[in-house]
């Protein structure tokens, strides 16, 4: 940990560092220090890596790979992960501060991603059209789209490089990913197992750098014909000005601000165990955060003292211990952030009922399991994203009255809906506006399910099938079998 490590991104299967040796620092939040240095890239170095992943999609070896071959690499991949995943969950934990056995966790988890993709690379088929011509025979094709420019967020980084790549790889894309600014190393770390999976040259392209240049230039790029961006809104809005440079194809998967929906005749015990992972795993960095609480009126009480009860029994330290169930937040403005938004919410009338400090004898950027009561939901803290451990706690009196407040919400990416009567779950999970909806369960994931969000949360699908077909365009091939020529065009029959 005293020593710093001087990273490299990943161009056309070189490791390089910025054109111009420009870098900066990668501090860690588990001891507050620098421990990398990462390269800074340029718009040149941008640039070379598009053309490198254009070429590889134009000309090289991987143009000319069957789906078969690209599914061999893919699965390679995915064992590479496993086999790693111990080193590769150390750094995400020393970049992040998430905890460790979490990171290794997924590291081994999306190895199940990757399988799934090597699978689904031969499955991608056209179709034949019953036209209504009868001397035309009609067919379909999919056919990739080209360089993909995946940009992904600190948090939970090798998951969304998994739904991202995989999809786009198998379907015989190539692409640049830019890697967070705030953490770097883990995916340059991944980037070492591209070429030992037999990924030719330029299929992978590992970049690092801030917004500017770096962000901008990838993403209105003119060879660039799809961006599949995870992050906030304010950088997507720039994300979805720039592709007007490109007309590339544009999913963006942002914030949430989820409702967690909890009815008089729930499990409580269940319903308090979702709601902790929901709103407390992950030190509250995730974009499917259970964030907004929603309490029938009956039980709301009987809830929060359990809910309060665990928060305060959670152990807050050092992500690398075993023992640790939750870490640090990964940067200081995200800390500034959350104390801002709890004081203004005390401020507005909220309650505050365990929290809202940072952990004594801790300092940097931990901070303490946080519930708000608050009396309102006009409260500016019930549809602000904190992207931390602070949860927003509202009261309903019926089902009408909990939609409405689920529903009161400029986000729309996941829900939790916890009740035991079967038509209630049916009502509640068509009518929630949100692109994924877990009843009585939380913050589940498979390779085979989509996800994404509606409203403010974004548009577009990563994982599942359906990410297959967003990486792919059809193409309509018509042949003519009669034997006869052409009919004169200027005679109508």
């Amino acid at each position: 940990m005293n020593d710093i490590r001087n990273c490299q991104m990943l161009i056309d299967g070189d490791w390089t560092d910025a054109s111009d040796g420009g870098t900066f620092d990668s501090v860690s939040p588990v001891t507050g220090r620098v421990w990398a240095r990462i390269p800074e890239a340029t718009a040149e170095d941008v640039d070379r890596a598009v053309r490198a992943a254009d070429r590889a999609f134009s000309s090289g070896p991987w143009a000319a790979m069957t789906p078969s071959d690209r599914g061999r690499c893919l699965r390679r991949l995915a064992d590479l992960l496993a086999e790693r995943s111990e080193d590769l969950g150390r750094s995400e934990t020393i970049d992040t501060g998430k905890l460790l056995k979490e990171t290794r966790w997924q590291a081994r988890y999306i190895a199940d991603f990757f399988h799934f993709y090597a699978g689904a690379a031969d499955k991608i088929a056209g179709e034949t059209l019953p036209i209504d011509k009868p001397d035309l025979f009609v067919f379909t094709q999919r056919e990739p789209l080209g360089v993909v420019a995946a940009i992904v967020p600190w948090n939970s980084q090798l998951f969304l490089v998994a739904v991202k790549i995989g999809p786009a790889l198998a379907a015989g894309n190539t692409v640049v990913l830019k890697a967070s600014e705030h953490a770097s190393v883990a995916m340059l770390d991944f980037g070492r197992l591209i070429a030992e999976a037999g990924f030719p040259p330029g299929v992978v392209n590992i970049v690092t750098g801030h917004s500017d240049p770096c962000g901008r230039v990838l993403t209105s790029h003119p060879l660039v014909s799809r961006i599949s961006f995870t992050g906030g809104p304010v950088a997507a809005r720039h994300i979805v000005h720039n592709s007007s440079d490109n007309f590339a194809e544009v999913s963006l998967e942002l914030g949430g601000k989820s409702p967690f929906i909890v009815f008089d005749d729930a499990d409580l015990d269940s319903a308090v165990n979702g709601s902790v992972a929901g709103i407390f795993g992950a030190t509250g960095q995730s974009c499917v955060a259970g964030s907004r609480l929603l309490l029938h009126e009956s039980i709301a009480d009987a809830f929060l003292e359990r809910m309060v009860a665990l928060a305060r029994s959670i152990r807050i330290g050092d992500p690398l211990a075993e023992e640790t169930q939750m870490g640090p937040l990964c940067t200081p403005g995200q800390l500034a952030h959350i104390r801002r938004q709890v004081a203004l919410a005390q401020k507005e009338g909220g309650r505050l009922l365990t929290g809202g400090d940072q952990p004594p004898g801790l300092g940097g950027t931990y901070y303490q399991p946080t519930i708000i009561d608050c009396p309102r939901p006009d409260l500016t803290i019930v549809d602000t994203e904190l992207f931390g451990p602070v949860l927003s706690v509202l009261r309903f009196r019926t089902e009408a009255e909990a939609l409405a407040l689920a529903n009161a919400s400029a986000h729309g990416l996941a829900a939790g809906i916890f009740t035991r009567d079967g038509a209630r779950q049916m009502r509640m999970a068509r009518a929630v506006r949100a692109g994924i909806v877990w009843v009585n369960t939380y913050r589940a994931v498979s390779p085979i399910a989509a996800f994404g969000g509606v409203k403010a949360s974004g548009y577009g699908r990563e994982s599942g099938f359906q990410a297959m077909w967003d990486y792919t365009r059809p193409k309509t091939v018509w042949v003519n079998t009669s034997t006869e020529p052409m009919a004169n065009p200027f005679v109508m029959r």
